[in-house]
């Protein structure tokens, strides 16, 4: 081939590498060639910079917001006794959606909206801390379904994430990584939130990008959702003021109003006596606002109350003030988030960026919860772990509620009248009572209505394409060199100006926990749940066979009170082989009605498995739960090789968990104590008398499990070898420690384990380190001494 042929082949296959390809189809864009001219010489030479790249010309910014845990029925907004006046403003300023519906669980409906797939699609089946391996529910998020994150970063768009994240594996979650599944590897350029299902607002576990960080000791006043709004203002400022053409995407969701319910003072005191009528009450008073707003329609009857609610008139003088409380603390919390919302939002208009901003505002990511059990919570973590709460000490604590001092979370009654008209509440998928929310969206350049409703049956995967139609962007076929599969949700932009317009979403499937659901054309069909979510430990019920099925048409039945499954066999028939194909689609199958099981971190893979010593160092906190080692339902050691000065010593040598739940390890005023705090609702201290003398020591705590789970077992404290103290524990923590508390060494970070101290109790000598043994089988008398004797040696030995 001569050099001429050579040389006009290089030529074309230049000019097939920069022929242009489809716009955005291909993400990061394909690198621009060079325009200008190349000399021997600058003066024989053009300039020419790679045009940087921009989103499409007058694409908004946008504004996504997320709620936690709030049903259709809560808001002002949507007739609701809980004063929302942002989400009004954005309502009256734009469309209320009346039928649009979530996952009926936190991390699915998250996974979903950011990816525009069904949860299964995306592996997010249940929420992180209960993946398990199936390929619907493994909790990692496949390459191949990027989501609005990448998309818009990568099409000229400044991207932020504020609030809760729950969508990064259990296993993923701690200072390892890997971090591709955190909010800074789905396109997010900044993170200030919290990574776990939930927080407190008092002592949250923050997060700024990958990096844990503490929230301010020294503010009186400090709750986090103020905290996260100021952060949202601030970088929307920022951006707008160095990059003022470049649009941007703010996520923010707040972890309001999960439990914990947590409010000021002030906002608590402004609802006393508002909820004095009972859930019963509320749920009539609701449904006439409905009605009365156009928000339902005129003939819209209210379900009867779920079983195992009881009739408000039938409860006792303390079980109504302690429940009418803890509602009032539930819409405290709800409204003072509400209020920061608008504080953000205020900011967009103050920049004169409101009209040309796309704001999202999902008032739940599934329906009201029912997991704060008949008589309402002290601490969340009785409900994970299957332990109740005497009454009296609910009743002792009501001044608590709301603060620092409670993880609570309200009666099954009032999540069921926050779910007005429908049935059931979150985590049950089959009922509107779990999955339908209330949804309104503004534009005003690209939305003419004003105050409108739309009655278009959608679902949260539908928001990732309405954002992308929007903005004028195209679902992309490769990103990052990894082709993508389709988007399953379909754009919602078609009924902004037409309230008419029929609904372009005709099927949805709906799953958790085996509670499964089949909208077609207006007519569901539901399984009738066995399991209520109230109830941790599920029954042993077969999920595919010991189920009954409903059947409602909700074009004439809104909230699903007429049940049709006996005088329409053929059609329930048709839509339950329906349901089946999109399982297998979808990846639903196989169904599994487990529930607290899944939270065992043995169920997922981990940095640590098989290793049963650990080693960690003074400063090393803030290791999650899902990367700690496992002490529950076992046998464990925890020694601690200290140097005590001449002037004494106290701190924390190991703490896993907080307040709330969990172990600790620490020197009190010179003594030794082990502290295992069961949720609160007992406490066991091991303590030794005497202050450590100055000098090297080794402190070891040894706890010989009696086996099962959740049972009791031994707990021995050592000092060089010799026992101090020794006590029988009748129960421990069966399945979960905390949602956001961790693995801390040298001090405590989060709440304190005991209330004998204030975080973070830094230790005061010298800790050369903590090493935990694990020992799956209980000990007799002779192998315990061994045990004992091995690991003094081993610590000895640094």
């Amino acid at each position: 081939m001569s050099w001429a042929i050579r040389f006009a082949t290089a030529l074309a296959g230049i000019a097939v590498l920069a022929a242009p390809v489809p716009a955005q189809s291909i993400l990061p864009h394909p690198e621009q060639p060079f325009r200008g001219k190349i000399g021997l010489r600058p003066s024989d030479s053009k300039k020419d910079f790679p045009e940087g790249v921009k989103a499409p010309k007058g694409a908004p910014n946008i504004l996504l917001i997320l709620t936690d845990d709030v049903g259709f029925g809560a808001s002002s907004t949507f007739g609701g006794p809980i004063p929302t006046p942002t989400f009004d403003r954005v309502a009256n300023n734009g469309l209320r959606f009346n039928r649009f519906h979530t996952t009926a669980l936190c991390s699915p409906t998250r996974a979903a909206l950011l990816t525009g797939r069904n949860h299964h699609s995306v592996a997010t089946a249940c929420i992180m801390e209960a993946g398990v391996g199936y390929p619907g529910y493994n909790t990692l998020v496949p390459q191949s379904k990027r989501g609005v994150g990448d998309i818009l970063k990568l099409n000229g768009y400044n991207t932020s994430w504020f609030g809760k994240n729950h969508n990064v594996p259990d296993w993923q979650s701690s200072q390892a990584g890997p971090f591709d599944l955190w909010p800074v590897g789905l396109g997010f350029e900044y993170f200030y939130g919290f990574v776990g299902g939930d927080t407190s607002q008092w002592a949250p576990a923050i997060v700024e990008n990958t990096k844990p960080i503490e929230p301010p000791e020294d503010e009186a006043d400090y709750s986090f959702d103020r905290d996260m709004a100021n952060h949202c203002i601030d970088w929307i400022r920022m951006q707008k003021a160095v990059a003022p053409n470049k649009p941007f995407l703010a996520y923010y969701a707040p972890g309001t109003a999960h439990a914990p319910h947590h409010a000021p003072k002030e906002w608590i005191a402004k609802f006393k006596g508002k909820f004095d009528h009972g859930w019963d009450k509320q749920r009539e008073m609701t449904l006439a606002k409905q009605k009365e707003m156009g928000i339902v329609p005129a003939d819209t009857k209210l379900t009867n109350r779920v079983p195992g609610i009881e009739d408000w008139d039938s409860l006792n003088a303390d079980q109504k003030k302690v429940f009418a409380r803890m509602m009032e603390v539930y819409c405290a919390a709800l409204a003072h988030c509400d209020h920061q919302t608008g504080r953000v939002v205020d900011a967009v208009e103050e920049l004169g960026e409101l009209d040309n901003t796309l704001v999202i505002y999902i008032m739940g990511d599934n329906g009201a919860s029912a997991e704060g059990s008949a008589q309402g919570l002290l601490n969340e973590m009785t409900f994970f772990n299957n332990i109740k709460e005497p009454f009296e000490q609910v009743l002792a604590k009501i001044d608590d509620l709301g603060g620092p001092m409670t993880f609570n979370h309200y009666p099954i009654g009032w999540a069921h009248a926050m779910d007005t008209p429908f049935q059931w509440t979150k985590q049950v998928a089959s009922h509107f009572g779990g999955t339908r929310n209330a949804l309104a969206i503004s534009w005003p350049k690209g939305i003419k209505a004003r105050g409108e409703l739309r009655t278009q049956f959608h679902h949260v995967i539908d928001i990732m394409p309405t954002i992308l139609d929007a903005a004028g962007l195209e679902q992309p076929v490769s990103v990052y060199g990894v082709d993508q599969a389709p988007v399953e949700g379909v754009s919602m932009r078609y009924a902004f100006d037409d309230a008419k317009a029929p609904s372009k979403r005709s099927t949805q499937y709906f799953e958790m926990f085996a509670n499964r659901a089949i909208y077609n054309d207006g007519w569901v069909a539901t399984t009738t749940p066995t399991t209520p979510p109230w109830v941790s430990i599920a029954e042993a019920t077969d999920p595919i066979d010991g189920y009954k099925w409903e059947l409602y048409n909700v074009d004439k039945d809104f909230s699903q009170s007429n049940n049709l499954a006996d005088s329409e066999p053929d059609r329930l028939r048709e839509l339950q082989r329906l349901f089946y194909i999109e399982a297998v689609k979808y990846d639903v199958l196989p169904l599994d009605n487990s529930k607290v099981e899944r939270l065992d971190v043995s169920n997922r893979p981990s940095n640590i498995r098989g290793l049963s010593e650990f080693t960690y160092y003074d400063g090393m906190v803030r290791i999650p739960e899902g990367s700690a080692p496992d002490l529950k339902n076992k046998s464990f050691g925890i020694s601690a090789v200290i140097e005590v000065p001449e002037d004494g010593a106290e701190g924390v040598l190991m703490t896993q968990g907080g307040r709330f739940a969990g172990v600790g390890l620490y020197l009190l005023e010179g003594r030794p104590v082990f502290h295992y705090n069961l949720c609160g609702v007992e406490r066991y201290t091991v303590a030794g008398k005497d202050k450590l003398k100055p000098g090297k020591h080794v402190v070891t705590l040894d706890f010989n499990y009696d086996g099962g789970v959740g049972e009791g077992g031994e707990a021995t404290l050592s000092v060089d070898g010799k026992k101090v103290d020794s006590k029988k524990l009748p129960r421990t923590i069966a399945f979960r420690m905390s949602l956001d508390e961790t693995l801390d060494i040298g001090e405590d970070t989060g709440t304190p384990i005991s209330e004998d101290y204030e975080v973070p109790f830094k230790f005061t000598g010298e800790l050369k380190k903590v090493t935990i043994n694990i020992t799956e089988h209980k000990l007799d008398k002779e192998q315990l001494q061994k045990y004992r004797e091995g690991r003094l040696k081993a610590a000895l030995a640094q």
